[in-house]
């Protein structure tokens, strides 16, 4: 009992401003990812509807279920157990674009991809957290002292990710030029924001991860491994090529740790098992997302 305590007390430090900052760095990202989104990228899916298919399938339904078997299996603490649900929940990150291409994938399906899945988790992200937190007892235990409202969920993730998709989208059809001049400053800058805000709040919370970054790096290296590969041979099996299986590795590796930082703010009180896993898994996929892509980048070369 007295881990428990000990574990759920930890604090990272960020307060209200850096929650904000995170929020619009979030939005910032998803408004410059969509500024390279057209109509016809959906259109191009809906085409090929079995890499669509499969882009769901991988991200949002196999990866939340095996996060769930192996949790039955690991029995980590239980908010370190929900931590590693609300990851698994969460569309891909933005970065894994950026990586896609790094690693001679499919970018243009990776951006398309991204569209998508940012649509879907609106609702699939509040879904998937709930479902799979309230069949494991002790996360649904914890889901039971906190005010989960879906709707409330639904209204955070379609204000920092629906509303700039959507946004972004819109300019890129009235005022194509525009798009693209906006895009070429504005993606490597939010990147850069974003990686930025990631080192402060790290080096702000040095202490708590020095002290207790032990009890999540297995479990955090594990799930975020086991995301690249379950993503690489779920479109290897529906046969798909070379390129599409590494950018659906990517899309299903690169999990928005970022959205999951704010959803635990927001909704956990900062729970400190959760804010813990969450934090350091926006550290490590971004680490391990640049060591795959640069091997797979180096291959394709050769």
């Amino acid at each position: 009992m007295q881990n428990e305590i000990d574990i759920d007390s930890i604090k990272i430090n960020f307060d209200s401003s850096g929650l904000w900052v995170l929020n619009i760095a979030i939005a910032i990202i998803m408004f410059g990812v969509a500024l390279g989104i057209t109509i016809d990228d959906f259109k191009r899916l809906l085409k090929n509807p079995k890499i669509l298919m499969v882009g769901v399938l991988s991200q949002f339904i196999l990866l939340p279920a095996f996060t769930f078997l192996a949790i039955l299996i690991i029995k980590p603490h239980p908010s370190f157990a929900l931590g590693m649900m609300m990851i698994a929940a969460c569309p891909g990150g933005n970065v894994s674009n950026f990586f896609s291409k790094m690693a001679g994938g499919n970018a243009a399906l990776s951006v398309s991809l991204t569209a998508f899945a940012t649509l879907i988790c609106i609702f699939m992200t509040p879904f998937n957290l709930q479902f799979w937190g309230s069949l494991y007892e002790p996360t649904n235990e914890i889901l039971k002292t906190v005010s989960l409202n879906p709707f409330d969920l639904f209204k955070l993730v379609s204000l920092i990710l629906g509303i700039p998709l959507i946004l972004g989208m819109l300019i890129k059809h009235y005022h194509a030029e525009m798009a693209d001049k906006i895009e070429k400053v504005l993606k490597p800058l939010s990147m850069l924001v974003f990686i930025i805000l990631i080192f402060v709040a790290f080096s702000q919370n040095l202490d708590v991860f020095m002290n207790h970054i032990h009890h999540v790096l297995f479990l955090v290296i594990f799930h975020n491994i086991f995301a690249f590969i379950l993503g690489y041979f779920t479109a290897k099996s529906f046969g798909l090529n070379k390129q599409d299986c590494k950018t659906i590795s990517m899309e299903t590796g690169i999990q928005n740790g970022g959205l999951g930082l704010l959803l635990i703010f927001g909704f956990f009180g900062g729970l400190g098992g959760m804010a813990l896993l969450a934090a350091f898994w926006g550290i490590w996929d971004v680490f391990s997302g640049m060591i795959l892509a640069t091997y797979w980048g180096r291959k394709a070369k050769l």
